[in-house]
């Protein structure tokens, strides 16, 4: 319901403000009051035609505004569109308004926030329905006529279910219509996923080798230099020269000595003790490093192993992660896409059923909502005749 209405520079109108009361209100005059101006406005202002002609002369722009009162009958739909829109603000009331600037340019508001025409337009429907030589006669749009047959009648019990099956048939038809044509490049993708998995697989990754390969590519590719230092390090601790005695049999001295101090001052039992434990260590030390001396050995195929393994690592790398974990965490993944992939053709095959089912139930639903429909329409021409 329009409750008040404010119009300003527009036609021959230059100020004019109405607040209207429920029930019904006659505007009288004689020609060239301006009666049919107001309606003019009120038709631009829910999305008519607006034209800088409409301007009263003189002015710069014209503008016009409008609050309605939502009828419950209409609540619904309209709380619909302004909450699509995030235009809701009163559940009760609603506010439109229109400028017309003389530059030909309009600007259109919804509770203070701007909008385009066609949304003014279809609120407008639902606001005010103009009687007369006018494109907004509801009467003359056919689309309507069905809503103005069910409300006539009130058939909500097989209009509901019928909605309801047909708004579900389509829901079921989009993923249908989506997974037959993901299906189309199922074979491909299907193809690509199983190659992925099988190279990631074939290559038996273990999360941390890479490091351990790198060391070992190092060892190999230096093991001369290698040897070579582990022999002066065996000569000085435990082999000796002439010229220079080893380590070993020099600290043997010192231990001797040690002991042999013990037995006139036994308070240095200790320091003979501690010294028996280092020679012990360097025994030890010079038997290590001669069983690591006979693995170090020049070995030209492994290096070559571990560089290849290092390139296969690289190369999955690059094609599927940053690291090991990466490409492992790729590949189930892709393992879980393929098994998707797999299980599409049954979701298809449910879904075609479940389109047969809905589409024989709205069959009955539509064929019995438009016998009623038929039956109901006969009797509203009959009482309007």
């Amino acid at each position: 319901m329009l409750v008040e209405l404010r119009i300003d520079n527009f036609a021959i109108i230059e100020h004019l403000n109405l607040n209207f009361l429920p029930g019904l209100i006659t505007f009288t005059g004689e020609t060239g009051a301006g009666k049919s101006i107001i309606i003019d406005a009120v038709e631009v202002l829910v999305g008519g035609r607006a034209e800088s002609t409409m301007i009263r002369s003189g002015a710069k722009r014209a503008q016009i505004e409008a609050v309605f009162r939502i009828s419950p009958s209409v609540r619904e739909d309209i709380h619909q569109i302004l909450t699509h829109e995030e235009l809701l603000d009163d559940p009760d009331y609603l506010t439109i308004s229109r400028e017309i600037r003389a530059t030909g340019r309009n600007v259109a508001r919804v509770n203070g926030r701007i909008v385009n025409v066609a949304l003014l337009r279809d609120l407008g429907e639902y606001l005010v329905d103009v009687h007369g030589q006018s494109e907004h006669l509801s009467l003359l749009r056919i689309r309507e006529h069905l809503g103005l047959l069910d409300r006539y009648d009130g058939i909500d019990d097989l209009l509901k279910p019928y909605q309801a099956t047909y708004h579900r048939l389509i829901t079921v038809m989009k993923e249908l219509s989506d997974l037959q044509m993901a299906e189309r490049e199922a074979a491909r993708r299907s193809d690509m996923l199983s190659y992925q998995i099988n190279e990631i697989e074939s290559a038996r990754l273990v999360p941390g080798e890479e490091e351990d390969l790198r060391t070992e590519r190092t060892r190999l590719a230096n093991t001369e230099a290698i040897a070579s230092l582990v022999q002066v390090a065996l000569l000085d601790l435990d082999e000796g020269t002439s010229e220079s005695p080893s380590s070993v049999d020099t600290f043997g001295r010192v231990l001797d000595s040690l002991n042999d101090i013990t037995r006139y001052d036994p308070t240095q039992v200790k320091q003979a003790e501690r010294a028996q434990g280092i020679f012990d260590e360097l025994i030890e030390l010079a038997s290590s490093l001669r069983s690591y001396m006979e693995l170090v050995e020049f070995n030209p195929s492994r290096l070559n192993q571990v560089e290849e393994r290092l390139n296969l690592i690289h190369n999955l790398t690059r094609k599927y992660g940053d690291s090991i974990p990466d490409v492992l965490a790729y590949a189930e993944q892709a393992r879980t896409e393929l098994e998707s992939i797999t299980q599409a053709g049954e979701r298809i095959e449910e879904l075609e059923k479940q389109v047969n089912h809905l589409r024989t139930t709205i069959a009955i639903d539509g064929i019995a909502l438009s016998k009623r429909r038929y039956k109901v329409a006969k009797k509203l021409e009959k009482e309007l005749e």
